[in-house]
């Protein structure tokens, strides 16, 4: 059985998604910058998506922007805000769970002069509102903090932390690659001045996003070319990937109540079984959590010999374990959450969508228990160990997050 449980990596593109896009591809592929008729034709599709979107997030046409993905909306908005407003003040707020597309961005505005408050969260993720209100100071000129956690799918209380920072007078951008299409979005309601999104996360194709920004936002463009987009985003646009996202979104909308509820009675459903097994925790918000997202830990096992197994049970599913990507830290997020190193890398993200079902919700829930104690068999930490004295070994030898 094939069970794809990684859908806050990506999702699947919807086939109705595809058949819209599909004429674009072969008979209306003219460049929307061009005159002819060809050209005219791609045009007019691109402001259509451009009045759809801005309807579905309440926002005015003109205030959206196509770009190439979440990546390039947070590093446009950020860096964007902060190159234009320099003369005003050179402080940035964000928070220590963030994406690495705001994070590292930040990290590198910091070796351009810019500080950065990097705020810490409670061990369910959230933001508290009164360390936000202490951080800010006279040269405080952007907040930026996600809507939703991509690991642990904990939702921020977005709408109190925008009255914040319009009552301070200052730029608020929210990324929203995970919330955009499963959570109704008004960016007049949350007073929000920039958000990001991202096509490939809500069943559109890969390699188109968009970036709302609200009119007056002083914000400059950070790459040169033709002037696209208003000259904000130079460069022709993903005509097909546009026509994609507008569909896919327009979808989500109309789907979003039955697909959330159906989703939500899956996920807990999910996390009923897995914290059946012995020394499993979720990580994460209880309560305010995205519809499809769970993230477990687990005690003696670690991270990424599980998604192995799980995999060749046929089961798609990521860890919060960096050893991926060749790299022995733990995921910032969870070390954000308080967690020791040890534990983070025994965590198990499963993250549902459009496309799975009840049946695979108790496939997982039959294989899992069984790989989980084949590996803590194997484990020395499985036998008797001190956790506590590994996790002091461990970091004492360097492994640092």
């Amino acid at each position: 059985m094939k069970v794809y449980m990684d859908n806050a990596a990506t999702t699947q593109l919807d086939k109705r998604v595809f058949s819209e896009m599909k004429p674009y591809f072969f008979n209306k592929y003219g460049n929307a910058s061009s005159l002819h008729s060809f050209g005219l034709e791609a045009r007019k599709a691109i402001e259509n998506v451009r009045g759809k979107v801005a309807k579905i997030i309440n926002a005015e046409k003109d205030e959206i922007y196509f770009t190439s993905g979440g990546t390039e909306s947070d590093n446009l908005a950020l860096r964007g805000i902060a190159y234009a407003n320099k003369s005003k003040g050179n402080h940035i707020i964000t928070s220590a769970i963030e994406h690495h597309a705001i994070l590292h961005t930040c990290q590198e505005l910091e070796k351009e002069g810019f500080e950065v408050t990097y705020l810490p969260v409670t061990n369910e993720g959230t933001l508290k509102l009164s360390d936000l209100k202490k951080a800010i100071t006279s040269k405080t000129i952007l907040v930026s903090i996600m809507h939703a956690n991509n690991e642990i799918g904990t939702i921020q209380p977005v709408e109190e932390i925008g009255k914040v920072c319009k009552a301070k007078k200052i730029y608020f951008h929210t990324d929203a690659v995970q919330t955009v299409g499963k959570i109704k979005i008004d960016v007049k309601k949350m007073n929000l001045d920039s958000l990001s999104a991202s096509a490939h996360k809500f069943y559109g194709p890969n390699g188109v996003g968009f970036l709302y920004v609200k009119k007056g936002v002083n914000i400059k463009p950070i790459s040169s070319g033709g002037g696209h987009e208003k000259g904000l985003r130079s460069g022709t646009e993903n005509v097909p990937g546009i026509i994609g996202l507008g569909k896919a979104l327009e979808i989500c909308s109309k789907e979003m109540k039955k697909e959330s509820a159906r989703d939500k009675k899956m996920r807990d459903k999910l996390i009923r079984g897995v914290l059946k097994i012995s020394n499993s925790w979720l990580n994460g918000s209880k309560t305010e959590r995205l519809a499809g997202n769970t993230n477990f830990g687990f005690d003696f096992i670690e991270g990424e010999a599980l998604i192995m197994k799980l995999d060749m049970k046929g089961i798609a599913a990521s860890t919060g374990s960096a050893c991926s990507t060749q790299s022995l830290s733990p995921s910032h997020v969870l070390i954000g959450l308080g967690l020791g190193h040890v534990k983070c890398h025994g965590s198990l993200r499963l993250t549902l969508g459009r496309f799975n079902s009840e049946k695979e919700v108790n496939y997982v829930l039959k294989v899992l228990p069984k790989i989980v104690k084949e590996l803590r068999d194997m484990s020395p930490l499985g036998k008797g160990m001190d956790l506590s004295a590994y996790e002091k070994d461990f970091v004492g030898k360097g492994h640092k997050h």
